[in-house]
């Protein structure tokens, strides 16, 4: 049996598409993390960020769940509804460490403030680079919406400004 870093692990996300980008967070939790805790963003959370997406969080959550089984087969993993920035099982003992890119980082140190009331020791926190388009530019599911990149980052038409 693999060593893990992490006993167990948090990420989150929308996942509207799963891109090049989730899934460069979802393998680094997956190879850092015994256990792996999946938040997805729930739909009022969603709205009230101002995203638009194009699919329901069953849709979404089921989407997801299709590529873990194909993509980590036998791993620990667990999928949960996300109504805030950090869902509530980042402020129990049981997850050690979160992965985040570089957009999300700065949201940290608030969640592990509040894992210090709980009196629970901060978050170990796994960072990774954002993944850019061919044009350099952020992978992102707006991004793929608009037909400006592929799910992989490819340009698909003119970026608009």
């Amino acid at each position: 049996m693999p060593s893990y870093k992490y006993k167990a692990i948090a990420v989150g996300g929308t996942f509207d598409h799963i891109h090049k980008g989730h899934r460069a967070l979802l393998k680094r939790a997956f190879d850092t993390g015994e256990k792996v805790f999946i938040g997805v963003t729930a739909d009022v959370f969603v709205a009230a960020t101002g995203k638009k997406i194009l699919h329901d969080f069953d849709f979404r959550k089921k989407q997801l769940q299709t590529y873990l089984k194909e993509s980590f087969p036998g791993r620990d993993y667990e999928v949960t509804r996300l109504e805030k920035s950090f869902g509530p099982g980042i402020f129990t003992p049981q997850i050690d460490a979160i992965v985040v890119s570089t957009e999300t980082a700065p949201r940290v140190p608030a969640a592990n403030r509040k894992r210090r009331e709980l009196g629970l020791p901060d978050l170990k926190v796994e960072i990774i680079p954002m993944i850019l388009a061919e044009d350099e530019d952020r992978i992102s599911s707006t991004r793929i919406r608009a037909g400006q990149i592929d799910i992989e980052g490819s340009l698909l038409g003119k970026k608009s400004n």
